[in-house]
């Protein structure tokens, strides 16, 4: 039976409160509202014909007694309830007047933001809470198996030298979430240059993923990125709860079966056209948008994507973006 989804639809905004110690203010919804007792970023309905930014400045005076100024986009996230079709608009507000206080009777409370994940948040929050810790780009790297074939000998070592060089140079760009994908390179020597690409991702403290072999990750100590043909195939979570476990998403099937099985963040596309799949068109990010809104985990846009991309990436939902061109340094 296909779900029929609301129709009611809600605006809402909420601000990133952030005071001199670099802690972050939540609020706790109270006891007799929607989700009570979970805690929330402050901020409330945007009334019809009002702007995100009135509408932030004037919930953050009715509900804690600030004036505030209203800073840079965080993300917007879509985000579908039982009862409704929510979209949050999350902006950062770094400067105010007054000392916030519970005018409503909820409780307020400062937050590290190493912290912010320990608390009970309603779904749509929670992507935003993910967009401030956790990378805004994941590298998927290129297929060093199709930059290196029919070379043998000294020739493909040196092409694998200079695999693991731009490696290097994209590490050093800031790159810090890396997915090692090499579908068509021979295991053993893949093996082996994964490796070596693990140590110069734990040099610079970058999170390292390996495509699709749990074996593999398992002897290098790395995360896994599942392929969407492997989701079906795990009831459990298939790495340890300290290692990082991503899937490649593409309907929102994938999706719920990906948040079922713990994953960390998904990817989700391909949003544009890619050159690896000439004349597919994306899904475009209307659609991607759609299918986010099912589930609350970060989802990184991929396909024909790179920084350029990231604003409308957010607007729509999205963790960042995952590129193999848009991101590596050659």
């Amino acid at each position: 039976m296909t779900e029929t989804p609301p129709t009611r639809f809600v605006r809402v905004v909420a601000g990133v409160i952030c005071d001199a110690r670099g802690r972050i203010l939540l609020a706790q919804r109270t006891g007799a509202s929607d989700l009570g007792g979970l805690w929330e970023f402050p901020g409330g309905k945007i009334d019809p014909g009002e702007s995100p930014e009135h509408a932030l400045v004037r919930e953050l005076d009715e509900e804690l007694g600030i004036q505030a100024e209203v800073g840079e986009a965080v993300i917007t996230v879509p985000q579908l309830y039982p009862d409704k079709r929510l979209t949050l608009d999350v902006r950062h507000v770094t400067r105010w007047q007054g000392n916030p206080r519970g005018r409503e009777g909820q409780a307020l409370l400062w937050v590290p933001p190493r912290k912010l994940a320990r608390y009970r948040m309603p779904p749509a929050d929670r992507p935003v809470v993910a967009a401030l810790q956790q990378p805004d780009r994941y590298l998927v790297t290129p297929d060093v198996g199709q930059l290196t074939a029919g070379m043998s000998g000294a020739e493909l070592e040196a092409g694998e030298q200079a695999w693991l060089d731009a490696l290097e140079r994209t590490l050093a760009t800031g790159i810090s979430r890396v997915q090692l994908r090499a579908p068509s390179a021979d295991p053993r020597r893949w093996a082996r240059l994964a490796a070596s690409a693990v140590e110069l991702c734990q040099r610079v403290s970058a999170e390292v993923l390996v495509n699709g072999d749990l074996e593999l990750a398992a002897r290098l100590g790395a995360g896994v990125h599942l392929r969407s043909d492997q989701l079906s195939a795990h009831r459990d979570r298939p790495v340890d709860p300290g290692l990082a476990l991503a899937a490649s998403c593409h309907t929102v099937d994938d999706l719920r079966a990906a948040e079922r099985l713990g994953c960390t963040f998904v990817v989700l596309g391909n949003v544009l056209p890619t050159a690896t799949h000439p004349g597919r068109n994306g899904i475009g990010w209307e659609a991607f948008a759609a299918m986010r809104e099912h589930v609350s985990m970060p989802i990184y846009a991929i396909g024909g994507l790179g920084i350029q991309h990231m604003d409308q990436a957010r607007l729509h939902g999205a963790q960042g973006i995952a590129a193999i061109r848009g991101l590596w340094a050659d």
